[in-house]
This record gives structure tokens, C-alpha cells and sequence, in this order.
């Protein structure tokens, strides 16, 4: 009941920040990250206690009590809502390392930590730990990160390498000033470079351990309850965002309607068209649709958690179809209702527009690209492997 009573706390008082959330977009793709208001009002409301384990003063909320309140962002603002996906992730797998290490990353119950998922990185064995060097584009969200969680590569004598992640201090870390794009500007996913960065071994970790929860020394190895796999919640928390921002953009179309016609017809309240109500009640659906969907692999998940498992390769394929499928839902809702708004939608100072090209950039993510997850699915769905071991 404590733990409802918080997830509570947290998503109502997100809900009554979406206005000035959305009122700062402009400035987030201005100076192309979050801006920091933005993660002072979140701050405020607790969103950053909400993935921390509650042995550390966090909140430790469920997999679809964190959905939901990114998803309340994302309605706010899309690029804050995609930086809340990788740091509640970032958050998830720090909650893997060994127990000094989570100690050193919760401390105070409240932390931001990104990840740069490309092993573009290299680490070398010293005494104590490693030293790294390397950079990570698309590192979304690390301006305003405490921590970062970066993928490396180990080279052994034998020639052989293995991947490991490596979670840094960011004020170890240099942010190259290079994300000028068109959509997602917000995200601040700029590349992160690391120079002969000292790493202690308690803060490096094997891939393959992160990502199916099995490093040992922490004193969660055998909670029940939050074990949901990386990829898998990654996938439900973008699911989550790309609904929050498909509502934001639905808020922002009814807004506009009162008062507007149809240029150049004799239609005088555009309301009352027909093809208007078409589209307002098929994108409504099909938001509806992806939240509801989403009620499957939250379930799923959350069911496998709470038995101590994790979901096994073919239920985590289909998570990742199923959770791109909403989020191509999302998309296309936000597509119809921009092609409904006329011309003057294109106006910088209209929100509704950059909603439409963040949730188009998004989308574009090698992670969230519908086809390529529907293929993983329809890959097991056919008694085929996955063919793939990002699960």
C-alpha cells in the first residue's frame, strides 16, 4: 500500500507539470537538451527516486508504475519523455553491479544515469580496475546524467575479445557539443569521450551478465520482483513514451480545433467536417490501442519478476514486436492528426509540430523500428530462432 501510495505521489504530480513541461520545449530544442527546469520540476515530483531500489531511499517502483509516469512525460515533452526511457533503464541496470557499486551510484535515493549502448569503447586492465578510452554518440540524456553506462570492448592476449559495460561518473566524462538534428533535439544526445578514465573493476560488468541479470555480489541477486531484463523494459518504457506523446499531440490538436475552419471551403468550424471526426476517432483508437496492448507485456513481465525469472528469449522477441508495434500506433495517430491541421502547424511556435517530428525521429531508432521488430517477432511466432541476442 506504501509503494501505491507513492506511485501515486510521483505520476499525479508529473500530471500537473505536463503544461509547463510542454511549455519548455522550445526551449529544449533551442539549446538541444533537456532543459534544466525541466529536471528541476522532475526533481521535485520524485521521477528520478522512482527506478532507485528502495535499500537506497528510492521509491522502487514496478516496471508499469515507471511506464506510466514516463508516459505522463512523454505528453509533456516527447524529448524529456525519451531521456526518462534510457535513465530509468540506466537506472535498472546499475541495480546489477555489485552492492559497493549501487552504493556509490544511489547514494542520496535520486540519480540520472545514461547509456551508450555501442561498444565504441576500449578498456585496459591496470592495477585495481581498467583504464578506459572511447566515445558514444546518441549517448540521449547526458548533459544532465550523473552516471553513464558505456559499452566496451576487452582485447585478451589470445586475441579473443568480450564486450563489458562500464558505468562512469559523467564529470569523468567530456560531452562533445555535436547533436544538431532535426528531430529529438531536446534529447541532448550528444557524444560522450572518455580519455584514460581510471574504472575500478566493481563498476565493470560482463554484457551478457547485465543483460540476462545474473552478476553476482549485490544484495538483490535473488529479489523477486524488479529482475524485468534491459532490453525488455527498455522496449516497454519506449512504448510508454511513444503513447504519452501521441496523447500530447492529440491534447494539442483538440486545442487548436475551436474556432478554425477549412481554408478555401465553405466549412467554417473544421469540427463538424465529417473526415475531421474520421480522423480525431481513428487516432484516438489507435492510441487507445498501444496503451492497451501494453497492458500484455507489463503483465508478462512483471509475472516473471515477481517468480524470480526472467522471460524467455521468444517472449522477450515478442515483446520487442509488440512494443514497437504501439509505438508505430502512436506514430501513425500523430501523423493523421498533423495531416489535419493545416498549414499553419508548421509554425515553430505551434508545439504540436515538433511532437510530430520527434515521434518521427524516434521511430527511426534501431531499437524502435517497427519492421525490424515485427521480423523478431514473426521470426519465433514461426518457430524460428530469433536470430538475434538482443533480447
Amino acid at each position: 500500500m506504501a509503494e501505491q501510495q507513492d506511485f501515486q505521489t510521483v505520476v499525479e504530480a508529473v500530471r500537473n507539470i505536463v503544461g509547463k513541461l510542454r511549455d519548455n520545449g522550445t526551449e529544449a530544442e533551442e539549446k538541444r537538451r533537456v532543459p534544466d527546469a525541466n529536471i528541476a520540476l522532475l526533481e521535485q515530483a520524485g521521477v528520478f527516486r522512482m527506478a532507485v531500489p528502495r535499500a537506497f531511499g528510492g521509491l522502487g517502483l514496478s516496471v508499469a508504475e515507471q511506464a506510466a509516469v514516463v508516459q505522463e512525460i512523454g505528453r509533456g515533452c516527447p524529448s524529456t519523455g525519451w531521456d526518462m526511457t534510457v535513465w530509468t533503464t540506466g537506472a535498472l541496470m546499475a541495480a546489477l553491479y555489485p552492492d559497493e557499486t549501487q552504493a556509490e551510484v544511489f547514494a542520496g535515493g535520486s540519480t540520472r544515469v545514461s547509456i551508450g549502448f555501442a561498444p565504441t569503447g576500449k578498456i585496459v586492465p591496470t592495477e585495481g580496475g581498467y583504464l578506459l578510452n572511447g566515445s558514444w554518440s546518441y549517448n540521449s540524456g547526458c548533459h544532465s546524467a550523473d552516471w553513464d553506462c558505456v559499452a566496451v570492448m576487452l582485447e585478451r592476449p589470445d586475441g579473443t575479445s568480450e564486450e563489458f559495460i562500464a558505468i562512469v561518473p559523467m564529470s569523468e566524462l567530456s560531452i562533445v557539443d555535436d547533436w544538431d538534428v532535426t528531430a529529438g533535439s531536446g534529447t541532448g544526445s550528444a557524444t560522450s569521450t572518455a580519455k584514460d578514465v581510471f574504472v575500478p573493476a566493481r563498476r565493470v560488468a560482463g554484457y551478457a551478465e547485465l543483460m540476462t541479470g545474473t552478476t553476482g555480489d549485490r544484495w538483490n541477486a535473488d529479489e523477486a520482483g524488479r529482475g524485468y531484463g534491459i532490453v525488455s523494459f527498455i522496449m516497454a518504457q519506449y512504448a510508454a513514451m511513444a503513447v504519452g506523446v501521441a496523447r500530447g499531440a492529440y491534447e494539442l490538436f483538440l486545442g487548436r480545433l475551436p474556432g478554425r475552419g477549412i481554408t478555401y471551403t465553405s466549412w467554417d468550424d473544421q469540427s463538424l467536417h465529417p473526415l475531421t471526426q474520421v480522423q480525431v476517432a481513428t487516432a484516438a483508437n489507435k492510441i487507445d490501442a498501444a496503451e492497451a496492448l501494453s497492458a500484455t507485456w507489463l503483465r508478462l513481465l512483471q509475472e516473471r519478476a515477481d517468480a524470480g525469472e526472467q522471460p524467455t528469449d521468444t517472449e522477450k522477441a515478442i515483446i520487442r514486436g509488440r512494443t514497437a508495434f504501439a509505438g508505430q500506433l502512436a506514430k501513425e495517430a500523430v501523423e493523421l492528426l498533423f495531416s489535419a491541421s493545416g498549414a499553419s502547424v508548421i509554425k515553430r511556435n505551434v508545439p504540436f509540430q515538433r511532437y510530430h517530428r520527434d515521434i518521427l525521429g524516434f521511430s527511426l531508432h534501431a531499437l524502435a523500428q517497427a519492421n525490424v521488430n515485427l521480423e523478431l517477432q514473426g521470426r519465433v511466432l514461426l518457430g524460428l530462432a530469433p536470430d538475434t541476442d538482443i533480447l
